[in-house]
Order: C-alpha cells, then structure tokens, then sequence
C-alpha cells in the first residue's frame, strides 16, 4: 500500500512508495479507469480513437496534480492530434484531449505549495479525454468550482485574447468579421471586438445561432445558409473590412481575402473545412494571394496557440476577472440538442465531434464525465 502524508484536506502522494493511495476523504481511488486512446493515426475520429475500459489510474509526479476529470472540452484540432498532424514524432498509442475542468483528487508533494485536494482546477495539458489526468500543477488554473463554463476560456477564450492583442491592432470603429462566430471561439472574437468598440460581422449557419450572436452585441450576423456571405460583404462593406478573424478555411477564407480593406489584416486560426480530409486543408484560390495582399496592403498571418504560452496564464487570469464580473459570455453546448441528447461519458466524445463537425453546436462543446456511484466529491 502507498503511504500517505495528510495535512488538513490534503492528501499528498508520496513517490517513493508503492502503488495504492486514497483520496482526501477516505474513498479509494480506482486502480482503473476509462479513457480515449489513438490507436492509429486518421482524421477520421472514429477510426482513429478507441475508448479503452481498463487503464490503470495515473500516478502524479513530485510537481503534478492528479485531477478526477468533471467535464472535458472537444476542438476542432482533436482531428489534427489523432491524426498526427501536429507532431508526426508522436507514435500510436497516445493519449487524447486537450482540456478538462475537475477536482483535484491527490498531489506530488512540491504542487501541495499551490494546491490543495479538493480543489477545483481548469487546465490545458494532453490525456484529457479520460476520468483521471495527471496535469502538471503550472499548467492548472484554479477556477471557483468544477462548471463547464471554465472550459470555454481555456482553449477558445484564450486563442481570441491573445490573437486579437497580438495580431488585430483593434480600435474604436474598426469593422471586424467574424467566421463560425457561433462556435466555441467565435463567440470570444464578437465578444473582445466589441469591447474594442469595433463594428462586427459574423457568420453563422441558423436563425439560431444569429439570434445569439446578437445576445452577444454582434452588428450584423449573416447566416451564411440565407444570405450569401460575398453578396452582403459587397452590399453593405464596400470599403472592405479591416480584419477577420478566420477559422473555416476553403471557399470562406477566399471570401475574407476578397472582403479586406486596404491595410485589412486577416488572421487564421484554423480551417476546420478541411480537417477531415487525408490533406488536411480545403482548397483555396492561393494563386492570386499575393497580387490581392499587395493591392490592398492588406496581411495574412496564421495564430498557433502553442507558440505564445508565454502570454497564456494571464490571458487566463484576465478572461476569469472578465466572467467574475458578468463581462463575458461563455456559451457551452453539452448536446441537449442533438439526436441522441447530452453529451456523457467519454463514449459520447465521438458524438461530440461529429456534431461539431456538422456544424450543429453553439458555443464550446463540452461532454460531462459523470460522478462514479462510490464517488464523495
């Protein structure tokens, strides 16, 4: 049995024992767990990943946290993972998911500095598609309770922040498009532009999700599936716009090109169009970019998250502030809505992402890992 140094409400694991230890109130942590597993790589989801039922549960290092896993988040790039696209070197099996929301359940002994069990933590880190994480405590942020809202500002909330102060050069009065402005990110980008004061535009694909988009204080929500997207732009902006915030890709990110003002800036931060094809893009008319860029002066430039961790933690910390204070609106779609009802249990991940994929959600898409039966927290 592994020994277990307690303080107060902490159980704190001490490595240089065996296997065993317990959680903070006395109920055993499983020796097994579920969790989603790439077996090969495809961007085909479902060929890609398998629900594993008998995992051993992870043990956390000297500076980790274990965390009993509430809700997860599904993105777009979870396609990008499984299917090697991101770091080829990584070999099947792998571990997959990028984002959780839970309690932390027990801890190495130098994250006790910072962390106590119980506690409920939001992080970023891989192996999130499962009932236990292992997260290195520098990658947790502590959040108020374990609510799927805290999800939404991980990945998405983050990516907006930072791409729009790093790259859009917002001020008052600047027209801003916004492509899939209903999704997990969009939401974010509408949001942050108009407290810039900017004009927005978004597309969407439903009365629905318009109808939200302007709960949210978006100008001129265009439902791309009534409207045609260019004859609207052209109509209504024919000075162009001053910067998109792109992350549809293929035919859409043609339009965003054609739709730049001069000194227009567009700004990719995906193109989920083309995910699931073997290349990973849609097709785009690339051929005239550079005529069309130097016509306007305009600029394209591309917004990866992992290279600007540096200014994650307090995009973080600014975003909590924001929602502490009823600034931020962070929508979450737990699939309520789709055929077969919520999202829960890492089964209904593949659910999840197909009902992303047909662009059927509102906000982040979120699954719920509901509490096992001998459970205390």
């Amino acid at each position: 049995m592994r020994r277990l140094a307690r303080a107060g409400a902490r159980a704190i694991v001490d490595m240089s024992y065996a296997r065993h230890f317990l959680d903070f109130q006395g109920a055993a942590i499983p020796r097994a767990m579920q969790k989603l597993v790439a077996t090969r790589r495809s961007p085909d989801f479902r060929e890609a990943v398998a629900l594993r039922r008998d995992c051993p549960v992870p043990l956390p290092g000297d500076g980790d946290l274990l965390v009993r896993n509430r809700f997860v988040g599904v993105n777009a790039s979870d396609i990008n993972y499984s299917a090697g696209r991101y770091d080829p070197s990584v070999k099947p099996p792998f571990d997959v998911g990028f984002e959780g929301v839970g309690e932390v359940v027990a801890l190495g002994l130098s994250a006790s500095a910072s962390y106590s069990v119980g506690q409920a933590v939001a992080y970023m880190a891989p192996g999130a598609f499962a009932e236990y994480t292992v997260v290195p405590a520098r990658a947790a942020t502590p959040v108020p309770a374990a609510q799927p809202e805290y999800l939404a500002l991980l990945i998405s909330g983050t990516t907006a922040y930072i791409s729009l102060n790093e790259l859009a050069a917002l001020s008052e009065g600047k027209k801003v498009l916004v492509t899939a402005a209903a999704g997990g990110t969009g939401q974010f980008a509408v949001q942050l532009a108009k407290k810039a004061k900017c004009h927005v535009i978004g597309t969407c694909s439903s009365e629905g999700k318009a109808a939200f988009l302007r709960t949210l204080g978006c100008d001129r929500p265009i439902n791309y599936n009534t409207e045609p997207v260019d004859a609207v732009l052209k109509r209504e902006y024919p000075q162009g716009v001053d910067v998109v915030y792109e992350s549809v890709g293929g035919a859409m990110f043609d339009l965003a090109v054609d739709a730049l003002a001069t000194h227009g800036r567009l700004i990719v931060i995906g193109f989920i169009s083309g995910y699931q094809t073997p290349a990973g893009l849609a097709p785009v008319k690339a051929g005239a970019l550079p005529a069309k860029l130097l016509k306007k002066s305009a600029s394209v430039q591309g917004f990866f998250l992992n290279h600007y961790l540096s200014k994650y933690q307090a995009a973080m910390e600014h975003l909590l502030q924001m929602c502490a204070r009823g600034e931020l609106a962070c929508e979450v779609d737990l699939g309520h809505a789709s055929a077969q009802g919520r999202f829960a249990g890492l089964e209904s991940v593949f659910r999840a992402v197909d009902y992303m994929y047909m662009g059927k959600n509102t906000g982040k898409i979120v699954v719920e890992l509901p509490h096992s039966v001998n459970s205390k927290l």
